[in-house]
């Protein structure tokens, strides 16, 4: 689950002057989601050049794969927990193939060989999170904020803010309602709707590019965001709080899966060995705020990473968390039908 969207493309570096094409890996990745120097180290010490493009939501990842071409294809992609099995069952992924990769046995049995990707046949974990709600405590008076619900106080009217993630805002009105995040029921979901479209009147904007910016610029007070753009926040704006809402929080898990027309599946397997190493991992937590899967990687965290409650949530804050899953084809379209309605003021 999350983001400054580029539309183009960022080519790093390149390899000296040479005979022979220069190889390339072409990587579509959230924006804000991976260091530069991540980046640049690989091509130091493979050659290999990245060409990185952005999307802000799996929807926007999906249908862009779906539709691509082969002249036109990504070698890694980062979908999202359920986006991984609706993937693979849509025959979009080519499998993995394990023997080329480094460091599997160091990630988190916790966090592979889900129902998402049975025995992680086509996707790699890379790195899991939250959806919480962030709260600007220097502009927020009166009771504190512990729930969902509480986006709904008139306090907040005109200053809330949500990801413009279909599921992810969904959830939030189903978990209000005490329903499942992953309900396939049209009665709930329309009821989902309803209460969200009492929400509207109070909702600033909405952003998955990057999240915590609208709290930055003081747009907005109170809403969701990703916890680790409240991570990289609060370096800014220290009173930017995060907030395990008691209805639960929403968990997601993003792995790197390699398209079914990838050009270069051998970088890919390449990059995904090469981030697997404890301190890359390691790099990339610290740098950008979310958990790593790799166990070995948390063991050279510094605790000010390894501590913090919003990167590392405690079995207390993750009472109630519910990762989304796959809700299949017939829910999805009534959910996209209500999101529409929604955004648009019907």
């Amino acid at each position: 689950m999350k983001k400054l969207a580029l539309a183009g493309m960022l080519v790093l570096g390149l390899t000296g002057c040479s005979s022979e094409e220069p190889q390339v890996l072409n990587l579509y990745n959230w924006s804000e989601y991976m260091p530069q120097e991540v980046l640049d180290r690989f091509q130091e010490e493979t050659g290999i050049q990245v060409v990185y493009t952005t999307y802000d939501s799996n929807e926007a990842m999906y249908a862009r794969l779906k539709l691509l071409d082969d002249s036109a294809a990504y070698d890694l992609a980062v979908p999202s927990t359920y986006y991984v099995s609706k993937m693979r069952q849509e025959g979009l992924l080519m499998p993995v193939d394990r023997s080329k990769i480094e460091g599997f046995d160091q990630l988190d049995p916790d966090l592979t060989n889900l129902d998402i990707d049975p025995d992680n046949q086509y996707s790699i974990p890379y790195l899991w999170g939250t959806t919480g709600l962030a709260v600007d405590a220097a502009d927020v008076d009166g009771d504190p904020v512990t729930a969902w619900e509480d986006l709904w106080d008139e306090r907040f009217k005109g200053r809330v803010m949500l990801t413009n993630d279909m599921r992810e805002v969904f959830h939030v009105g189903l978990r209000v309602l005490g329903y499942s995040g992953n309900s396939t029921d049209p009665d709930e979901i329309e009821a989902a709707y309803e209460k969200l479209s009492e929400l509207m009147p109070s909702v600033r904007t909405f952003n998955s590019d990057a999240p915590r910016m609208p709290y930055l610029e003081g747009e907005t007070d109170v809403g969701m965001i990703w916890n680790g753009e409240a991570v990289m926040g609060k370096d800014t704006m220290p009173s930017l709080e995060y907030v395990y809402p008691k209805e639960g929080i929403i968990a997601w898990l993003d792995s790197f899966v390699i398209p079914k027309n990838a050009k270069n599946p051998e970088a890919a397997h390449k990059f995904i060995s090469f981030v697997l190493q404890p301190e890359i991992s390691a790099m990339i937590s610290e740098e950008i705020g979310y958990a790593t899967p790799n166990l070995a990687a948390r063991d050279m965290l510094d605790e000010s990473v390894a501590g913090d409650r919003a990167s590392y949530p405690t079995p207390e804050d993750m009472v109630n968390a519910e990762f989304q899953t796959d809700i299949g084809d017939e829910a999805l379209q009534v959910y996209a039908k209500y999101w529409e309605m929604l955004k648009s003021g019907q």
